[in-house]
């Protein structure tokens, strides 16, 4: 590793900015408000009993012993896997697994784990019944009211940090907001980390489009973490994603490798269109979902054991009339009830959610389905809800209002993840004492007493009477929401970071981006 980040480690007080850091942000940024990770009180949803459960696993633990998983273009995993016990085949780079074989290697799985920001104070806890939210992940164009559908730059995503940063209820600060095509494919990693680690104070995720782009992501975060609390503590989440049908490729299981080495954690994930990447039923799809989270989990343990791992699922229907996604149909939920239902079982964290959509405009439709996964993946108990807000367009697009809207709908879920409130003061009995049959309770001690936080408030849409909307130019929520992400960026103040660190940061980048040519595919 290079000599200036271990002594930039050296140097560093743990967190970065650290508490008095955040302090100081908050005294120049007054208006920043940043809620905790969601504990949620509902019990979780649940669509499988112990004999579905148990049906889903035989048939997985079936599936891996006779058809098995690929683990292509990587012949340390064979390696690794044939040391193991596993049943390799290295002319179809396929492994097949003894009954009961990846249970035991998930042993070491930790339940739950903190994922430490460079301010201590935003670091988050995942698993158990927390539930935290990260914004969309991975397209290439982003739009607005103002200039349309266009391919994301790092302008974009710079903005997308800060605009997440600046919303009190995503806790973390994500990954591929959108993918900066202004910079060669083989160096945008190193300005993507640079943003989270700049423009946030949040927990981020690492880059695993290629394993020196995870290294280098890990590199990025012992400048600011210092190289020995990295290496024993978790300070990214990556996202891992199968190649679905039953594979994992070998820019994924780079990734993974690396990340597992240095105690990072990752989520592994099968991407599933059902119809199309698994069977069309739910059953089958969450046989498949389990058998590929089970290999890729085991193979981290493999190369690290306890190192963190999220049990992963990404589920939308084929459409069968015209082959494209479809987003917000009762299918996908009844995949992440089950699959959650799964990781429960298997101890381990649970990711999956987000507001999905197919459609390209922040419309009914959006909203509609958008609505269709925050809320089962919120009642179905998800710990890490990556795409939980601007998500649009199948995920092709990152959108500057859909964005708004969606952090809207996320705080509603604080509110309702609580639960019913049952102490005294909710009970209410002097209310409807003083207020009697007949009344109102607008002017009764408790209403007072209480209006400021009965109900949450939303603040994208429209509350007063028609007269008042059009006298106030007839504006519908997307061009509400507008107005509020270019507000925000215009209130935005950056969070404290030490110089020093922030020097460090450039002279990697400009280190590695000088080793070698730009390269746009």
């Amino acid at each position: 590793m290079d000599g200036q980040v271990g002594e930039q480690g050296k140097r560093r007080t743990r967190g970065g900015s650290g508490g008095a850091g955040a302090r100081r942000a908050a005294r120049t940024n007054p208006k920043l408000r940043q809620m905790p990770a969601i504990e949620r009180s509902l019990p979780p949803y649940e669509v499988l009993d112990e004999a579905g459960l148990d049906l889903i696993e035989r048939n997985a633990e079936t599936m891996l012993e006779e058809v098995g998983i690929g683990f292509k273009d990587y012949p340390r995993a064979l390696d690794i896997w044939e040391k193991a016990g596993a049943q390799v085949d290295r002319e179809t780079e396929r492994v097949r697994f003894p009954k009961g074989m990846l249970r035991e290697l998930l042993k070491t799985v930790p339940s739950d784990y903190t994922q430490h920001a460079r301010n201590p104070e935003r670091s988050v806890h995942i698993g158990g019944k927390t539930t935290v939210f990260a914004p969309v992940y991975g397209p290439p164009f982003v739009s607005d009211l103002d200039r349309g559908r266009r391919y994301a730059t790092i302008e974009d995503f710079n903005n997308f940090v800060k605009l997440t940063y600046m919303s009190p209820y995503m806790h973390h600060s994500g990954g591929t907001i959108c993918e900066p095509c202004d910079i060669a494919v083989n160096k945008r990693h190193l300005d993507m980390i640079y943003a989270h680690l700049r423009y946030s104070d949040k927990p981020f995720m690492g880059s695993v489009t290629a394993p020196e782009r995870a290294e280098d992501s890990i590199n990025m975060a012992k400048i600011v973490f210092g190289e020995e609390f990295v290496e024993n503590n978790t300070v990214m989440t990556s996202l891992i994603n199968c190649n679905s049908p039953m594979t994992l490729d070998g820019t994924m299981l780079g990734a993974l490798d690396v990340y597992a080495q240095h105690n990072q954690a990752c989520i592994v994930s099968p991407f599933i269109l059902a119809g199309a990447m698994s069977p069309t039923t739910v059953a089958a799809t969450l046989t498949q979902v389990l058998c590929e989270v089970l290999a890729g989990s085991a193979f981290a343990q493999l190369v690290r054991p306890g190192a963190p791992v999220i049990f992963g699922t990404f589920a939308a229907n084929t459409s069968m009339q015209t082959g494209a996604p479809m987003f917000g149909t009762p299918e996908p939920a009844l995949v992440l009830f089950g699959a959650a239902q799964l990781a429960r079982r298997y101890g381990m964290p649970f990711r999956s959610g987000g507001a999905l959509c197919g459609s390209p405009a922040v419309d009914a439709q959006a909203a509609y389905e958008s609505n269709a996964t925050i809320l089962p993946a919120v009642m179905g108990g998800v710990n890490f809800m990556l795409h939980s807000a601007g998500w649009l367009e199948g995920g092709l697009v990152a959108s500057y209002e859909k964005f708004i809207l969606d952090c809207d709908q996320l705080g509603m879920m604080h509110t309702l993840a609580k639960g019913v409130d049952l102490s005294e003061n909710a009970q209410g009995l002097d209310a409807i004492r003083e207020v009697g049959p007949g009344g109102h309770f607008l002017g009764c001690a408790h209403t007072q007493a209480n209006f400021q936080t009965a109900f949450y408030t939303p603040t994208t849409t429209h509350k007063g009477s028609y007269e008042q909307w059009e006298a106030e130019g007839s504006r519908d929520s997307a061009v509400r929401a507008n107005a509020i992400w270019k507000r925000q960026l215009e209130e935005y103040v950056a969070p404290p970071l030490d110089e020093a660190m922030d020097e460090a940061l450039k002279a990697y980048m400009a280190k590695r981006k000088a080793s070698e040519a730009d390269a746009f595919s």
